[in-house]
Formats: C-alpha cells, sequence, structure tokens
C-alpha cells in the first residue's frame, strides 16, 4: 500500500479524538494507566541511516497524523483534537542506538521496555522510532513507539503497511506542507462548528429512530429490552473472582517475544474444532494454570479481556476501533481440546451480544468526567481482569523496511492495570506474540514464560508429531 492509498483510507484524517480515545489519552493522570505501544521489527542487517531517515520521510506523506500533536481544550470541556505541530521536527522522532558487545534479545527487550515505560513529551505528536544495531548475526531491529490514542492494533499494522514496501526499494518522497497548529481556546471553537455541522443528521436519526418506534412500537420495545438485558450482562464482572497470586500491580514492564509456527496452531485448533484465536487462549490459560501450580495456588479460572475489532468495511485507516469481550477463562480445564472448545462457546457467546460494543455507549460520558475520575474509573476496571489477550493477522508475503528485510513483527500492546497483555500478530509463516507483563504481579517471571510455553507445547501436541515447538526469541 503506498502513500496515497493510504491517505485516500483516511488513516488517522479525524482532528478529533474520539470519546475511546479521549479516555485513554486522560487516563494516563494515573502513571499505571499508561497506553503506549511498541511493534518491534527483526531486520535481516542494518538499514543504511539515510535510507532509514527517508522512510520516515515517505510515511510523513501518507500520514500527516505523525506530524499532529495533541491539544487540549480549557477546562477539558472538549475532546482533545489533533493539530499540525508548528515546531514539528522529524529528527526527534528518530533515535539510533547500538547495543553493547554481545547483546542478546533480552537486552533489545530490555531497551525496548524502557522507551515503553518512558512518558511521551505531550508538547510533540506522541510517537518516536529507535533502530537498534549489535544484535545476533548482523541483524538489527525497530522499535515504533506509539500512543493508542492515535489508533488501535490493526491500525497499528496499517501503518506498517506504510513504511513497508513490496520489494527492497529506498526510494522516497518528501511531505506535503500544512498549515499551522490550534490553540487551546481554538479547540472550543472547532467542537462547537462540528456540533453545528454534525445537528442536521443526528436529527435526522432521531426522526428516524421514531419512525422505526411508531411503524412497529412492540418490535422497538422488544429491541430495548434484549439490548437493556444484554448490557446488564457484558457490564456485569465475568463469574470468575481476580486471582490472589497476581493481586500486585506496578508501573514496571517486562516484556517477552515467542515464535509459534502457525500452521502447526491451525492444525491444532482443527483438531479440537476451534479457530486459530481459540487455540492461541487455550494456551495461554494452559500457561496460566501451570503457573499457579507451581506456586500451590491452583484456580478454576480467571477474569479476562479480550478486544474484538467493529471495524467495517468504509471506514479509514487507523483510529480506535474496538469493543471488549469480558469472560471467564477456563484456566482449570486441563485437557487442551475441551478447553479450545470451551473457549470457542464463551468467545461466540460474546460476540453475539447486542450490547458488546457498548463501550460507544459508556466512553462519551466518562470521556466528559475529570481526568483524575477517568483514571479511577478506567483504573478499576483495568485491574479486575487478569489477562487480556489480543489477535491481529499480519503480513502474508514478505516485506522490507528501509531496503532490509523484516524477519519478525512482535506486537506490545499496553499494560492498563492487569498483570499481563498478550499479543498475537501472524508474520508469514509464524505467530509473532508480544508478551507484556507486570513484573509486580508474576514475582516470577521465569516462571511465568516457561508455564506459558508449556501451555502450547500441550496445544500443539494437538497438531500431531510433526508440529512445530514454541520458542522464546531470547
Amino acid at each position: 500500500m503506498n502513500a496515497t492509498a493510504i491517505a485516500q483510507d483516511g488513516w488517522g484524517q479525524d482532528p478529533a479524538m474520539n470519546p475511546i480515545e479521549t479516555v485513554m489519552w486522560r487516563a494516563e493522570a494515573d502513571p499505571a494507566l499508561k497506553s503506549t505501544m511498541i511493534a518491534l521489527e527483526v531486520l535481516d542487517r542494518a538499514p543504511d541511516w539515510a535510507d532509514f531517515v527517508a522512510t520516515h520521510q515517505h510515511a510523513l506523506v501518507g500520514v500527516p497524523r505523525l506530524r499532529h500533536r495533541v491539544v487540549e481544550p480549557p477546562f477539558g470541556l472538549a475532546a482533545p483534537r489533533w493539530s499540525p505541530d508548528p515546531q514539528f521536527d522529524l529528527h526527534f522522532h528518530l533515535r539510533r542506538s547500538t547495543l553493547r558487545s554481545g547483546a542478546t534479545w533480552k537486552d533489545l527487550f530490555s531497551a525496548a521496555e524502557q522507551i515503553a515505560m518512558s512518558p511521551f513529551d505531550r508538547s510533540r505528536p506522541p510517537w518516536e522510532a529507535t533502530l537498534f544495531e549489535g544484535l545476533p548475526d548482523g541483524r538489527a531491529a525497530y522499535v515504533l513507539k506509539l500512543h493508542h490514542a492515535s489508533t488501535d492494533g490493526v491500525g497499528t499494522l496499517q501503518l506498517m503497511k506504510m513504511l513497508h514496501s513490496s520489494l527492497p526499494t529506498t526510494k522516497r518522497a518528501g511531505p506535503r506542507p500544512e498549515r499551522g497548529g490550534m490553540t487551546a481556546w481554538g479547540v472550543l471553537g472547532a467542537q462547537a462548528l462540528d456540533s453545528a455541522r454534525s445537528a442536521p443528521s443526528v436529527v435526522r436519526r432521531a426522526g428516524a429512530a421514531a419512525r422505526r418506534v411508531v411503524a412497529d412500537p412492540g418490535k422497538s420495545l422488544l429491541d430495548g429490552v434484549r439490548y437493556g438485558l444484554s448490557l446488564q450482562r457484558v457490564l456485569s464482572p465475568p463469574p470468575a473472582a481476580p486471582s490472589p497470586l497476581l493481586a500486585g500491580r506496578s508501573v514496571n514492564w517486562r516484556y517477552a517475544a515467542l515464535d509459534v509456527d502457525l500452521a502447526s496452531l491451525r492444525a491444532a485448533a482443527k483438531a479440537a474444532g476451534g479457530s486459530l484465536n481459540d487455540a492461541y487462549i487455550a494456551a495461554l490459560l494452559g500457561g496460566y494454570r501451570r503457573y499457579h501450580e507451581g506456586f500451590g495456588a491452583p484456580v478454576d479460572a480467571i477474569p479476562m479481556a479480550i478486544p474484538i475489532s467493529v471495524r467495517r468495511d468504509g471506514d479509514g485507516g487507523g483510529g480506535n476501533r474496538f469493543a471488549t469481550a469480558r469472560l471467564a477463562g477456563p484456566v482449570g480445564v486441563t485437557d487442551p481440546r475441551e478447553r479450545i472448545e470451551a473457549i470457542g462457546e464463551l468467545v461466540r457467546t460474546a460476540r453475539q451480544e447486542p450490547a458488546l460494543d457498548n463501550i460507544r455507549v459508556l466512553a462519551p460520558l466518562l470521556a466528559r468526567l475529570p481526568a483524575s475520575v477517568i483514571a479511577q474509573i478506567a483504573g478499576d476496571m483495568a485491574r479486575s481482569s487478569d489477562l487480556q489477550a489480543s489477535n491481529v493477522p499480519g503480513a502474508r508475503e514478505e516485506v522490507h523496511f528501509a531496503g532490509t528485510r523484516v524477519e519478525r513483527l512482535y506486537p506490545f500492546a499496553p499494560l492498563p492495570g492487569c498483570p499481563a497483555m498478550i499479543t498475537l500478530v501472524s508474520h508469514l509463516a509464524t505467530c509473532c506474540i508480544g508478551v507484556n507483563y507486570d513484573a509486580a504481579a508474576f514475582t516470577d517471571g521465569d516462571l511465568f514464560l516457561s508455564s506459558l510455553e508449556d501451555g502450547f507445547t500441550e496445544v500443539l501436541a494437538l497438531a500431531g508429531p510433526d508440529a512445530g515447538a514454541a520458542r522464546w526469541l531470547r
């Protein structure tokens, strides 16, 4: 996908943050609720620095959002707004680092953790990119840091396509100039103008809804009751108490990356009559079971959350378009086949809830509250889950970055107050799994990682003796 195509798709074209993005931006009044995303690519070699810079200059053409900072209105009276940074300097956003002699992948993850845990300069566009050299076998790594208010996981991969090319070429174009930035008071004026422009469509939708009620009041009443009951179900905590073993919380993140053969995980899922996502979550829960057993504190279920994309055909690129399903993860189901089946049923039921996308209803109300109150409410909701797990389809064909070949892409999603956020992105024939966990919740990190590996091993065994093994990048 080239710069023009992404621009036509509207990647990050809406200047106003939607309510979900506003909540994530302002919830950072609590440092434990940082919404920092990291995309880490392993490159077959270090690119030329000039090509590295030119690649980002090219991205600035199709993604003006990369030149935009966030402007808050006075007293939080409107949604924050994206506005061109009048002092934008690409030099600030691009960094270069060489790891120590004999560095391992663990050293890279340690450096990426520090990048992720460092707060953004909120007077600038909230993103940074770092090229790491000195990795084993002459490899290099590209670490892109984004704020979740910019986009979700799907949108991040759309952005990565902008940075990639189908062939290892380094020909790039420069960005187009933009008008000056907006002031804090200007945000209020823009909000009022947007409200005035949207008023006719709001009136039309209200009129259409009223006509439906008049035409069939019985059906309208029944639909309303169904939605209300569904809303009650999805907002109620899942029938599983948080694990006392994972009660600790801190602002200290730890990263690890796991490779799983994509074909083997699909075969394991098929053997149990489930989806790839079902098998993936079953493996994670198997790891949670083993970790608890290692401490002599077994649990039957844990509360967990799964982001579900609600993007539709015609939606522009970037932005945040997801809902969250809250489930009671069946940790105590020891048979991996039965666990896959149980998870499949839970996810299917969650997807069918009319109120699944309830965040669209609740976020506008939450976004109007003071930042400290937003942080309190969002923190309480996040801390009620022991696991958040996401799965995003990635590249199916070989891709290149600044003239180098991309071997892996590991996603590290934010850790908003829960013990672990684990994300899978498929890259060619590999499931690249990024694990972000709280060092205060998982007090024995080595046991946690070995337990997760064992969880994948028992699921992959369903694919037969030829199944590939799960391997940590160390």
